[in-house]
């Protein structure tokens, strides 16, 4: 049985790379937990010539992982997958040369694979890595057309950085770069189906409003108990699973971590997200170089999401968190450690609970828009999707709109996200509220332009005088087309 789910472009990818008649670099990138060294082991398994995984950063005692260390575990690499014993390397230039030297050795014409995992925890301060590897592509590699270099790492900006748009002596040398993405809902049913664990759609939104279709998550999951106890297993319990996860996940990929979880903090107190100098103040974070840095950092990892208003110039663009699980965490877990084990379980129907479901299915439906798309019948229309906030005051009412998206057909679909345990009935209130914010939007687009208002629901809408007031309706069934 193929063990791998979903993932099918990206084998395919990797698979005629594989079989190309030219030396190969190619970088993997996404977020941590996400997948991408299953990919490589599940694509190219035995294929494999020599595989290496750097250390983290900083080990169990919270010691950092020096040059030393990293080489000497290198080299053990180079020992355990056939090198004659020699001596350990000195450099990162020395540690490739002992590569080439070992690949060259057992060369007999076939495709040679050289897998090198977490690339980024090997270029520690100070150790010329990166020189190291351009001289390795660059003055051998790159010549042995039976060679294929693949790299991963989910640290995205140090990859993209110092790789994809590296403009240094590695500019132009990645062939191929595949940024690999969570599940989307048809992938993560398909998971849970895989191992025979019985859950309903309704449950696998929720589950994908807590852990964001993230496999190594979801691999947690245990089949026999519902959804509310496998999230207290991995969040509430004694000893539970995910309970570090969060500062793991930052230490891990940045070497600023703290900074980092601040921006992030910041951002999850609001749904529609910051600009960059609301960030700034409320983060107390100076303004230079190295804070741009940091939200790209973020923004490249698929923590953070920088979007300009419906309606706005550039310069009030803004950034929303919008990673499912820092959102969860944060909202649940961060700071509450006198918990009950069976916190979700028992609060599951609380109103505060059920309001945050509300805001957590719009993200979900935000990070399926092709499925919408493709709902709405206008996958091969141009369009842009944006957010749109209106400010009230004394005089005039507030509206806020989590998904518009501008057509090049002079539509926009002002798309309303209500995520219910049944059909969603709109009200006569409800029906005016709409009405107000067509007004308020028509204001904003040419007179060509026509306004259709999308309800994206669980299960439907109940039909009734008002339901008019929606021109389409869709449920999630279609977020799992």
């Amino acid at each position: 049985m193929d063990r791998i789910i979903g993932r099918k472009q990206e084998r395919g990818e990797l698979l005629e790379l594989y079989n190309s008649d030219r030396a190969e670099f190619v970088a993997v990138y996404g977020r941590r937990r996400v997948g991408k060294t299953f990919l490589v082991d599940e694509t190219l398994g035995n294929r494999i010539t020599f595989r290496h995984a750097g250390l983290s950063p900083i080990d169990e005692n919270g010691k950092q992982n020096l040059m030393k260390d990293q080489l000497k575990h290198f080299y053990h690499s180079l020992l355990s997958q056939g090198m004659k014993k020699s001596h350990q390397p000195t450099s990162w230039l020395e540690a490739f040369y002992m590569l080439e030297m070992h690949l060259q050795n057992i060369d007999n014409g076939s495709r040679q694979v050289v897998f090198i995992d977490e690339l980024p925890w090997m270029d520690t301060p100070r150790s010329k890595f990166i020189t190291a590897l351009e001289g390795f592509w660059n003055g051998w590699a790159c010549h042995r057309h039976n060679l294929m270099l693949v790299v991963c790492g989910s640290a995205n900006s140090w990859m993209l950085d110092n790789l994809v748009n590296n403009h240094g002596g590695l500019y132009g040398r990645v062939t191929y770069e595949i940024r690999l993405m969570p599940f989307t809902l048809k992938e993560c049913e398909a998971f849970f189906q895989s191992r025979s664990i019985r859950m309903s759609r309704y449950d696998i939104v929720q589950s994908y409003m807590m852990l964001g279709g993230i496999p190594f998550y979801l691999n947690y999951f245990k089949k026999g108990l519902s959804l509310a106890q496998n999230i207290d297993r991995l969040f509430f319990a004694p000893n539970a699973k995910l309970r570090d996860e969060y500062d793991r996940l930052f230490a891990s990929v940045f070497s600023n971590p703290d900074e980092m979880k601040r921006i992030v903090v910041c951002l999850s107190t609001r749904h529609a997200g910051y600009t960059r100098q609301e960030i700034l103040k409320k983060a107390k974070i100076d303004d230079s170089g190295s804070a741009t840095k940091m939200l790209k950092a973020l923004e490249a990892s698929n923590f953070i999401l920088k979007y300009q208003p419906f309606g706005k110039g550039k310069r009030e663009e803004c950034y929303k968190l919008t990673d499912s699980f820092c959102l969860f965490f944060l909202r649940w877990v961060e700071g509450h450690n006198s918990m009950n084990s069976d916190f979700w379980m028992l609060n599951q129907a609380s109103p505060s609970v059920s309001s945050w479901r509300g805001i957590a299915f719009e993200e979900v439906s935000l990070s399926h828009i092709q499925q919408i798309k493709a709902a709405l019948g206008i996958s091969g229309v141009s369009s842009e999707q944006s957010a749109w906030v209106v400010k009230g005051d004394d005089e005039k009412e507030g509206a806020q709109i989590d998904l518009l998206i501008s057509r090049k057909d002079n539509v926009v679909n002002m798309c309303e996200m209500k995520f219910y345990g049944e059909e969603f009935t709109v009200t006569k209130a409800y029906e005016r509220k709409l009405a107000h914010r067509q007004i308020l939007i028509s204001e904003m687009v040419s007179r060509r332009t026509v306004i259709h208002p999308v309800l994206i629901t669980t299960y439907g809408l109940t039909y009734n005088e008002y339901s008019g007031a929606f021109a389409q309706t869709l449920t999630i069934d279609d977020l799992f087309a």
